[in-house]
């Protein structure tokens, strides 16, 4: 049966009565199994500990929405070997039955999408429409996986010469371990972890610990759909402990991360030096984070402008590597766009994410509610002026009212760090030119935009804004799977292009087969 072309997965319109109630009942089951005990899980095996990891509702923290294990040295390493003894098995595995796995899986998360969107609304505070977007794009990572193995399995161009017959097939690598982050739990975990499987590795899966049961309906769904034990093993606990010991180990053929620019850089060292016994290099696919700028022109729509920003500062609490936490804008319009921002936050909800009239949910945990109002505190000291928000919102939940600093200097504290948060700093530009500058001046280069209707102006801009994903007139968050290949430069990472027509590149190396003909 022929593959059809990829599209990516529609988005589901909640004014529908039909999605609501299905989404309502969704989130009913799901909240009858909160609170479940969930297994390590390592060659088939389901193992425990002494020692529990718990996975609160960040809307309602006494809320425990699973308990899991927390792993030892011991159970990271039997990890490890169980893959690396799995590997010398599925690397053989035909690519089309490995792609068929995936696109197996694809149809039955669709089928299931709901309730997989339901444990990201409870676990990690996601608004219906943020969790839905989620999932939509967890099954585009799978059916875009897929076809691209098939893509890299079929005969590869080579250059041909007389007397010889010449190859180039793609092999995998090995064993990796992939560590996901917990903002986007479902979709990059099940990029990385697609991926790396459909590539013909084995893999050894940490989750986040504020995500461990998003991590586990995708595993779950992978022993569903038959993916033969081993090939994926669950290991939740500590990132300390267990993470480096994964990371470490002379098995360990790739390393495969999304998260903060600090974990990153740690990984990377450690991945970096080679164990006694090691035989290779070990290749590490680093997605760190962003301080990410929207330039606001003089010669631009400031509604259109003004809404872009609030939706990419504030979707999703402002908790994406992607968002918006910069506005740099040009003077002549600076103060009428501050008012369009207030004016436009001052009407967002914040409540708890299963209530589906709240617009922003809560930020992930206590010590990140923390540290974002610290912040708040320190651009305020540093010289900003705010604008609106900036404290916590009310209820139990760690809700953060979404906040903008205005005056901030290009150079403030709140300019230059990830805060991973919903604020905004609004920075004054000269020129548009001057904007460009400031909007280059950090360490990271992921994600940014402009507004702006001078085609010169935004040619330029073209060139000289340094990220990875570069958008005009439009929001800087939302990228697509195949529409808009996803990674960034400088300390953004390793500028991997998940869900582009590179990143499984990532996760094989080639092989160059000649053979002499008469």
């Amino acid at each position: 049966m022929p593959i059809s072309k990829f599209k990516n997965e529609p988005l589901t319109d909640f004014s529908k009565p039909a999605h609501r109630k299905a989404m309502e009942r969704a989130l009913e089951n799901v909240k009858s199994m909160l609170g479940k005990e969930y297994p390590i899980v390592i060659g088939g095996e389901e193992l425990t500990s002494p020692d529990k990891l718990n996975s609160y509702n960040p809307s309602r923290p006494s809320e425990i929405v699973g308990v899991f294990q927390k792993a030892d040295v011991g159970l990271a390493s039997k990890a490890i070997e169980t893959a690396a003894q799995t590997f010398e098995g599925w690397k053989s595995v035909d690519p089309k039955k490995r792609a068929g796995y995936l696109f197996k899986a694809a149809r039955l998360m669709r089928k299931r999408k709901h309730e997989f969107s339901a444990v990201m609304v409870y676990e990690v505070g996601k608004t219906w429409p943020e969790a839905d977007a989620d999932t939509a794009e967890a099954i585009d990572f799978m059916e875009f996986y897929a076809r691209e193995m098939l893509r890299y399995a079929a005969p590869q161009p080579v250059t041909k010469i007389p007397g010889e017959k010449n190859e180039l097939q793609y092999v995998p690598l090995g064993v990796g371990v992939v560590v996901p982050p917990w903002n986007f739990a479902l979709a990059i975990l099940t990029g990385m972890v697609s991926a790396a499987v459909v590539a013909g590795n084995a893999v050894v899966l940490k989750p986040s610990s504020d995500s461990p049961l998003t991590g586990w309906m995708y595993f779950n769904l992978m022993r569903e759909v038959g993916l033969p034990p081993g090939v994926i093993n669950f290991v939740s606990g500590p990132g300390g402990t267990v993470g480096d010991t994964l990371v470490a180990h002379p098995k360990t053929r790739f390393v495969s991360f999304t998260g903060s620019k600090e974990v990153g850089i740690h990984i990377y060292e450690l991945a970096a030096k080679v164990q006694p016994g090691q035989r290779w290099l070990k290749r590490v696919v680093a997605e760190m984070g962003g301080k990410d700028s929207i330039v606001i022109d003089d010669q631009t729509d400031l509604d259109a402008a003004a809404q872009a920003t609030v939706a990419s500062a504030f979707g999703f609490q402002g908790q994406k590597c992607s968002a918006a936490s910069r506005a740099i804008v040009v003077e002549k319009v600076y103060d009428k766009f501050l008012e369009k921002i207030k004016a436009k936050v001052e009407t967002l909800s914040v409540g708890a994410s299963d209530r589906s009239t709240n617009y922003m949910g809560p930020v992930i945990n206590q010590g990140s509610q923390r540290k974002i109002l610290s912040y708040v505190e320190k651009g305020i000291q540093e010289g900003g002026r705010l604008i609106a928000g900036g404290g916590k919102a009310d209820g139990e939940g760690y809700f953060v009212q979404p906040t903008v600093i205005a005056d901030v200097d290009p150079k403030a504290t709140i300019a230059q760090e990830e805060i991973f948060g919903p604020v905004l700093a609004v920075i004054k530009a000269r020129d548009f030119d001057h904007a460009l500058e400031i909007a280059n001046n950090t360490e990271f280069g992921l994600t940014g935009g402009v507004w702006t209707k001078n085609r010169k102006k935004i040619e330029k801009a073209k060139q000289v804004f340094h990220v990875g994903n570069f958008y005009v007139n439009r929001k800087i968050t939302g990228a697509l799977v195949g529409v808009h290949p996803f990674g960034g430069f400088n300390m953004s990472g390793t500028d991997s292009k998940a869900g582009g027509r590179d990143y499984l590149l990532l996760f094989m190396q080639a092989k160059s087969i000649s053979e002499k003909v008469k």
